[in-house]
Parts: structure tokens; C-alpha cells; sequence
């Protein structure tokens, strides 16, 4: 077995600093997600909701058509499901970007 830096087998060094470097790119995904915006809409886009890749809404616009004082509930089902698209947008996002990285591996705890 080849002596690698310090002792460590030459194997074992190359793959402490590929660790390292995806390390590095994690971090750099994970930055560059928290950046990330997404709209999600509902009622043909009457409701439209902004969220970010902290999983934070932003920003939520109604139209004024959407709203019925006879029928909140059909506003607020429109809120939500805006609200859930534009998170599932975000979500699908940092998925696909962690995938590069990884190359598909699942680590939990990342997004």
C-alpha cells in the first residue's frame, strides 16, 4: 500500500479531498438556492405566490376577481394551493441542484 501525505494511504487521501471539494460545492449549491425565487399560481392565476429557497413566501398578489366576501373559503383554497406550488417549485429546484452535485445521492439533512 502507497504512503500517502502524513502517513494516510494514498486511496484514502484522494477521497478525503473529493469529499472535500463536494464539501465545497454543497455549500456553494446551497447558497446559490437560498437565492432562488419560484411563482406558483392557482385559479388560472388569479392567486400568485412568490417563495424563495428558504422556503419563505415572499410575495402574494390576488386579483381582485378572486375575491367573493360570499365565498372565502374558495380564496383561501386558492391561497393554498398557490402557497404548496410555488414551495413544490423550490423544492424541485434545490432537488435538482443537489443532484449535480451528488450525482443523485440522497444526504439527508441537505434540503
Amino acid at each position: 500500500m502507497s504512503k500517502g501525505f502524513n502517513g494516510i494511504p494514498g486511496n484514502l487521501q484522494g477521497m478525503m479531498k473529493q469529499a472535500q471539494k463536494m464539501q465545497e460545492q454543497l455549500q456553494k449549491v446551497q447558497q446559490s438556492a437560498e437565492l432562488y425565487t419560484a411563482d406558483g399560481s392557482a385559479g388560472g392565476g388569479f392567486v400568485t405566490v412568490t417563495a424563495n429557497g428558504k422556503n419563505q413566501i415572499t410575495a402574494v398578489q390576488i386579483k381582485k376577481e378572486a375575491v367573493n366576501p360570499e365565498d372565502v373559503e374558495f380564496l383561501q383554497d386558492l391561497v393554498l394551493t398557490a402557497v404548496n406550488d410555488a414551495l413544490s417549485k423550490v423544492q424541485e429546484h434545490q432537488k435538482d441542484e443537489m443532484a449535480k452535485v451528488t450525482g443523485g445521492i440522497n444526504i439527508p439533512g441537505l434540503f
